[in-house]
């Protein structure tokens, strides 16, 4: 009945692919990279070091039969990364781009929807960049149009952001969103129009579509679910030891890492010990690499080993200035680790201010810096903020984000 395309297979894809397949809805399955359980693809990646990435392309043994895969690409732009080959793989002049890659999958997908080998064929389910093709060869198909917007609209990213591009001109270096062509926003804008549905995870990724210049079809607020908790987790009362902090995300003010090393500068190292896992938006950004040579730097975990780090942590922060949603902030508290982020993510959703977690507003220091003060003065906050993140996690599993999507699709295509 539904064609799903996605070049990766992130852990929401999987989720949604999952919630599809158990209520009967999935077609087939479009993508790039695709082991399986006991596939050569799989058994090779869990042994040669290098085909490690693609641990991350692997599927359930139920989806083999319905995926169609496309790999040539993505698997070169995969080598081009490792090989340090950048101009491969620049943003969007790259012949080996995550945009180029994206537009490859699209036209596959488009094509495959016209094969009469997909029977039942009755909508297609796709995402921000990696829609337009698909979706008008759908409507030539007759085929109901899916379109799901995983992070705020580029307009009012534009709004929002500007004002801080002009206040941290040293910083602007790392906010690439704002590299992007007129063709690719262009693009961005035909996809909505496209759209017969547009399913978001967030509040805030629902208000920034009010910037969108016409007339949209109606948009639906499916948050994401939350990994496994972790039971085990201890919390520090001793006033002696600094406050752990940590941060996970990718190293740009668009996620507010300029405030979150102000406000740590403000208490010093012997109050605050900031850990922060990431990789640059952009190399040589003197204050990032300024923020980052006073903190312990990771630039990349596998995502076990983050989840293994958040367990040690004694609260996390995410102070993103534009986000769709935030993985990382459920990740947190499904490991009993409070979180301090903003109101433009998930967090006003999911997060009670003062009660499992923080909510401060997005570009401001000061509010960093009062929610951490609070904490230092009393850490009885961390355990009472922690255990209630725990009980949000648990009753929001990634299964009841792919049922509540997989009841609100069918009820759209048997209309």
């Amino acid at each position: 009945m539904i064609i799903l395309s996605h070049p990766l297979g992130n852990q929401n894809v999987r989720a949604a692919l999952r919630g599809f397949k158990d209520a009967g809805l999935l077609n087939a399955f479009s993508t790039g990279i695709a082991s399986f359980p006991g596939s050569l693809l799989y058994k090779l990646s869990n042994t040669i070091k290098p085909l490690h990435e693609i641990n991350k392309r692997s599927f359930d043994a139920d989806l083999r039969p319905i995926t169609y895969a496309k790999p040539g690409m993505e698997l070169a732009r995969l080598v081009a990364m490792k090989a340090g080959f950048t101009s491969l793989v620049a943003h969007e002049t790259g012949i080996l781009s995550v945009d180029k890659v994206c537009h490859d999958i699209d036209a596959f997908t488009a094509k495959l929807i016209t094969k009469k080998k997909l029977k039942g064929l009755k909508a297609v389910y796709a995402y921000e960049d990696i829609a337009l093709e698909t979706f008008e060869q759908a409507k030539k198909q007759g085929l109901v149009t899916l379109y799901d917007l995983p992070i705020g609209y580029w307009r009012a990213a534009r709004t929002l952001m500007q004002g801080e591009i002009d206040q941290r001109p040293d910083w602007a270096s790392t906010m690439v969103g704002f590299l992007d062509s007129k063709e690719k926003l262009d693009r961005k804008d035909n996809e909505l129009k496209l759209a017969d549905h547009i399913f978001v995870a967030s509040s805030f990724t629902a208000q920034t579509l009010s910037e969108y210049p016409g007339q949209l079809s109606k948009i639906s607020i499916i948050p994401y679910g939350f990994p496994k908790v972790y039971d085990e987790k201890t919390y520090s009362n001793d006033y002696t030891k600094p406050l752990k902090v940590l941060f996970v995300g990718g190293l740009s003010q668009r996620k507010g890492i300029a405030n979150l090393f102000e406000a740590v500068n403000h208490f010093g190292t012997h109050k605050i010990e900031l850990t922060v896992v990431g990789r640059k938006a952009a190399e040589g950004c003197v204050p990032l690499n300024n923020g980052l040579a006073k903190c312990n730097y990771i630039p990349s975990l596998p995502h076990s080993k983050i989840l293994e780090l958040m367990q040690t942590q004694d609260v996390f922060i995410f102070p993103s200035l534009f986000e769709g949603f935030g993985l990382v902030i459920t990740e947190a508290m499904s490991q009993g680790l409070p979180v301090i982020t903003t109101e433009r993510t998930i967090g006003p959703d999911i997060i009670k201010d003062k009660e499992n977690g923080w909510i401060v507003k997005a570009g401001s220091t000061e509010s960093i810096i009062e929610s951490l003060d609070s904490i230092l003065n009393d850490r009885s906050q961390l355990k009472k903020c922690g255990e209630a993140a725990l009980q949000t996690a648990r009753h929001r599993p990634w299964e009841k984000y792919g049922q509540e999507l997989a009841q609100a699709v069918n009820a759209i295509v048997k209309k």
